[in-house]
């Protein structure tokens, strides 16, 4: 089995696919568009999509994508973000003055950034491909932020170990897939839009109120290319085939503009912290 993750060998989307299967095969995309396209076209299997993170919210440019695409979401993974501060192996603290990573782990590291205003934050497009970059540079002043795997698997030293400033940091993952599950799931993510009159988001919910779902998330995002117009993105207990959840979403579509049911899953088991 073939599955797409976006960034590069030691990235964190990477522990989440092996954490969804630990004999996958993984295929590195450079960017969210080309783990959809290499799902869509085939030559990927499965695609891990980062969608939520518990401390920076919502990974916009990820929904965005699922919304206007037609891949099912298929299971759901937890990783336990545990940062590093990763420099050359001869390289010790005193010598770093540029860290490199993704903007996500830059803010989630903010207090130990701000502890060292001499250190200049330069944002990268990934947390291992900011430490497999340091690494080219050959430059014992730059250090990045990443995973111990990421250090591990580029050969680089761990100055700083969980260097996040909120310890219980998890990122939330949706496996994607061309065809949605036929196991029964007890989760179900979808979105939808509301028609253009008072009260319209309130006759959309209603449907759940009534037949007693439980959202676990509910979340707005601007619609691409209709100005000041949005998209509700939610999470709900239940399978989306099957009882109350599907009867709440028969009323659903009567009263929104438009559904798009991403699949129904099991739920994530919740990550062990560790020490």
């Amino acid at each position: 089995m073939i599955v797409a993750f976006q960034g590069v060998k030691g990235a964190y989307s990477e522990d989440a696919v092996f954490s969804w299967n630990p004999d996958a095969s993984t295929m590195e995309c450079a960017e969210f568009v080309d783990l959809f396209d290499a799902v869509r076209s085939g030559r990927a299997d499965l695609g891990m999509l980062p969608v939520e993170n518990s401390i920076e919210g919502s990974v916009t440019a990820a929904n965005d994508l699922l919304f206007r695409s037609e891949l099912k979401v298929v299971g759901e993974v937890m990783v336990h973000i545990r940062h590093c501060l990763i420099g050359h192996p001869e390289a010790e603290l005193e010598d770093i003055s540029r860290v490199y990573s993704h903007p996500q782990a830059l803010a989630q590291c903010r207090d130990l950034l701000t502890s060292h205003p001499e250190w200049q934050k330069v944002p990268a497009f990934d947390t291992a491909g900011s430490v497999r970059m340091v690494k080219e540079r050959g430059m014992r002043e730059e250090a990045a932020i990443a995973s111990r795997r990421a250090a591990s698997t580029y050969g680089m030293k761990v100055l700083l170990e969980d260097v996040q400033s909120v310890k219980n940091n998890i990122t939330r993952f949706f496996v994607l897939s061309r065809v949605a599950s036929s196991e029964k799931g007890n989760k179900t993510a979808l979105a939808f839009t509301t028609k253009n009159r008072p009260g319209a988001l309130f006759e959309c919910l209603k449907a759940f109120a009534t037949h007693d779902v439980n959202i676990t998330k509910l979340e707005s995002r601007p619609w691409h290319g209709r100005t000041w117009e949005y998209v509700f993105y939610l999470d709900l207990d239940g399978d989306a085939r099957e009882g109350k959840v599907a009867e709440a979403l028969s009323v659903l579509r009567e009263s929104a503009s438009c559904v798009r049911i991403f699949g129904s899953f099991a739920k994530a088991v919740q990550p062990s912290l560790g020490p």
